[in-house]
């Protein structure tokens, strides 16, 4: 009976998993709207009814399958000429074969629980960042949505369309081109 119950929580794991693998290949394919929870059971191969039984609904879904977390990297250590450095190379590792936020991205620009959920990870993720390091408080927001577009920019190039200069180009070159411009926004002086 105890071996019964080591391989419960493993097969439920690993559903769990399978799921989430699914939702979010299907909803980077199809979208939000037109993703449905039978969809995501028949490519997990299961049945629509355990979607349902882990994550209640298909909004509980998505929000499982795109959860986010930037992982950010606390920057009053660094010095302050090196923080758009630190995070183009933060967000470029990010990236990096990270499903969810390429599913997320996907979503993001073809629906608006996508394009909400994305404002939420930069709105609660990269406007703490904004506001530790800019100069003026008040333009915290505005200089976090500046990075925002470029960083969105290169991931939506890079990972999602697949611009064949943006996918070639070194990481070390990206973040010599980028991190400048992360850098003005995020500290320099209002122009």
């Amino acid at each position: 009976m105890p071996a019964r119950h080591q391989d419960g929580p493993r097969r439920s794991d690993a559903t769990r998993a399978a799921i989430l693998r699914a939702a979010r290949e299907r909803f980077a394919a199809d979208g939000y709207d037109r993703a449905t929870i039978r969809a995501v059971a028949r490519d997990a191969a299961i049945d629509p009814s355990m979607v349902m039984r882990y994550f209640g609904s298909k909004e509980g879904l998505f929000a499982a399958a795109v959860a986010v977390d930037l992982a950010l990297p606390d920057l009053s250590a660094l010095p302050r000429d090196d923080i758009g450095r630190a995070v183009v190379t933060h967000f470029l590792s990010l990236w990096e074969g990270n499903e969810a936020l390429t599913a997320l991205l996907r979503v993001g620009v073809t629906g608006q629980a996508g394009a909400e959920r994305m404002r939420g990870v930069f709105r609660d993720q990269l406007l703490p960042i904004a506001r530790q390091v800019c100069p003026d408080p008040e333009q915290s927001a505005t200089r976090a949505a500046l990075a925002a577009t470029q960083l969105l920019g290169l991931a939506l190039t890079r990972y999602v369309i697949g611009f064949p200069p943006a996918v070639s180009l070194p990481r070390e070159e990206i973040v010599a081109w980028l991190a400048p411009t992360l850098q003005r926004y995020l500290t320099a002086p209002h122009p």
